[in-house]
């Protein structure tokens, strides 16, 4: 592979045509008073800087960087202090071209008083999550589908790689399309700058309208409209009962990030000899067993040699990426963070993040991305109930061990230890996690074949898979466009399954935002979702019950949620013949009951007498 790295190792010196400061401003009333400055500009680090004067807040130290392009200033701001605008005295000038003033100011501001009231709510079990790419969701403003002063000013739908213009007016715009289907919160791929040349992947040059590669932790991505239009979308978001998820990319960067063209010390990244991948292996990190060599290419190998891998070890990345997320949910009133390539992170950092967000804000929700294979793995990386050398404070993961055991659940025949009884299995193994309902649960994301896809386009299925994802434990996310059957495989590459959401663009020829864009099979997913999503909503015993589950027999699986206000029973039909149901045999939670309420189709029918077919699936509620 092409050496990638030499020039990281030299502290370049660019030429530098204003100061910047971060965090961009900050906030009184913190719990933690400490605030470190980050100050980028020519030669900064030979100039005395002096804090005027500002009660309640003190310069403790400063820190100069191996590159004098960077200086670091400690604050402590106390409880006492009030809102308002620090002068900042430089007292020997070193670059006047940069700068025409010998002092500068950075704002306080009061902190946010609907902080766990009406914003930073956090996200549960008795939440729907919608996840979508916002390039390729819908275009609310096309005026900003490309800037000439951006390093790709590419803009072409009709090509898969380059980006469409999908932007954050586009998500507004389609708020009350959400809410109607039953989503109460919704979570974006990363839509912070993306300021990339084009990369090279497999031969094809492309976009980063995925978002995963940063130039500027401060700045949403002006081609979905910037920090105003995000705060736009969040404001009308939360006006409608909706919650936001913000998606966090800890472990890396783009290669064109400022850090890279003017990097601030050497050990900014993580340096190797000569470019080393990380080897997308977490078990090392779990195996009692593991080689050094192999934890340390897991964590400090490098995503791709685009995405350059940052060294958290280093206290002033920690610091800088903590302050980020702390920055970022204070400004904008996000509600919870799913956290990027969690396990490719220092696991000390991570736990240093989350512990400065759960602080700041107590009503916070954060969980991983563990893209792992069993419930072991997947539990060490968040709260869990394993007695282990080092335990990790997420909340909750992407529950993949789960959805694989879905797949199997509905695509391999039944047997002893495949189909239903795989899904028993892994979910069996909950006594792992300190609180499985925190997990997010899905079928598909924007890293995975389309689930509808998976299952041969099989609707049956579908409804079985969709029952599922909405009333089992956890935190259900929905991929935008499975309501109206979007399919595909990742062949011959993930464009495929991330193409543009039909009605988004003023151009497309159908749209399928409407039931009138949707043929009668898309309407029929749609409405299904709708109904089964708008039902939990006002179901304590999906958002806030117990689960039991019994073991599947000749194929059929079933599950009850419940509480002492409500019971609902779950079940699926993986055999291949038609079933009826052991009342005798659910007698621990069907006992006294004697009618069943379809809560798809609101159908009251009596407890006995009910068959269920090959591939059939349905949600009852238990009624007296």
């Amino acid at each position: 592979m092409k050496r990638v790295l030499p020039f990281l190792f030299l502290l370049l010196q660019a030429s530098l045509h204003a100061q910047d400061i971060y965090p961009t401003h900050w906030w009184v009333g913190m719990k933690n008073p400490a605030l470190q400055l980050m100050i980028h500009r020519d030669r900064v680090a030979r100039e005395n800087i002096t804090l005027l004067p500002y009660a309640g807040v003190k310069l403790v130290r400063q820190y100069k960087a191996e590159n004098e392009n960077y200086l670091f200033i400690d604050l402590q701001i106390s409880a006492s202090a009030r809102p308002g605008k620090l002068i900042f005295r430089i007292d020997n000038l070193q670059s006047p071209e940069a700068v025409s003033y010998k002092t500068f100011t950075y704002e306080l501001k009061p902190r946010h008083k609907e902080n766990g009231k009406t914003r930073v709510l956090g996200v549960n079990a008795s939440d729907f999550i919608y996840l979508l790419m916002p390039d390729r969701f819908s275009n609310g403003d096309p005026s900003n589908d490309f800037f000439e002063d951006m390093r790709d000013t590419g803009h072409d739908r009709n090509n898969p790689f380059d980006r469409h213009g999908g932007d954050l007016k586009g998500v507004e715009n389609h708020l009350d399309y959400l809410k109607d289907l039953g989503v109460t919160a919704v979570w974006m791929t990363p839509v912070v700058e993306n300021d990339m040349a084009r990369t090279l992947e497999g031969g094809t040059s492309r976009a980063t309208y995925h978002g995963y590669a940063f130039t500027n932790q401060y700045q949403v991505d002006k081609r979905l409209g910037g920090n105003e239009a995000y705060q736009s979308l969040i404001t009308e978001a939360h006006k409608k009962g909706m919650k936001i998820i913000q998606d966090a990319v800890y472990n890396h960067m783009g290669r064109d990030h400022f850090f890279v063209e003017d990097l601030p010390m050497k050990d900014w990244l993580n340096q190797w000899p000569a470019y080393t991948n990380t080897s997308y292996k977490d078990q090392p990190l779990v195996d009692p067993y593991a080689a050094a060599i192999d934890k340390k290419t897991a964590v400090d190998g490098w995503f791709t040699p685009f995405l350059v891998d940052l060294n958290q070890r280093n206290p002033f990345v920690a610091t800088f990426l903590v302050q980020n997320a702390i920055w970022a949910t204070e400004e904008f009133g996000i509600d919870g963070w799913r956290v990027d390539t969690y396990f490719y992170s220092d696991p000390v950092f991570l736990n240093k993040v989350n512990e400065a967000l759960y602080r700041e804000f107590p009503t916070v929700t954060v969980f991983g991305e563990v893209w792992v294979q069993s419930v072991t793995n997947s539990a060490y990386f968040c709260e869990n109930n394993m007695a282990v050398p080092f335990k990790h404070n997420s909340q909750g993961v992407t529950d993949f061990p789960l959805y694989f055991a879905t797949n199997d659940l509905l695509n391999q025949p039944f047997g002893w230890n495949e189909g239903a009884n795989r899904f028993y299995q892994v979910l069996a193994q909950d006594i792992l996690y300190k609180n499985p309902m925190r997990n997010c649960l899905f079928l598909d994301n924007h890293d995975l074949d389309r689930f509808y896809s998976v299952i041969g386009e099989d609707f049956q299925k579908y409804k079985m898979a969709i029952n599922i994802l909405l009333t089992q434990r956890g935190i259900p996310q929905l991929y935008y466009g499975s309501e109206i059957l979007m399919k595909n495989f990742k062949n011959p590459s993930d464009a495929e399954v991330r193409r543009d959401f039909p009605g988004g663009w003023l151009a497309d020829t159908v749209n399928k935002f409407t039931p009138g864009g949707r043929n009668a099979q898309e309407n029929e997913a749609f409405n299904y979702v709708k109904a089964l999503a708008n039902f939990r909503k006002n179901s304590s015993a999906i958002g806030r019950g117990k689960l039991m589950q019994f073991l599947p027999k000749d194929g059929l699986y079933t599950y009850f949620r419940y509480d002492s206000k409500q019971t609902v029973m779950v079940i699926s039909n993986t055999g291949r013949n038609t079933g009826k149901p052991d009342w005798n045999y659910f007698a621990e939670r069907a006992g006294g009951f004697s009618k069943l309420k379809n809560v798809v189709t609101g159908e009251i029918i009596p407890l006995e007498g009910f068959d269920i077919k090959p591939k059939e699936s349905f949600v009852f509620e238990l009624l007296k």
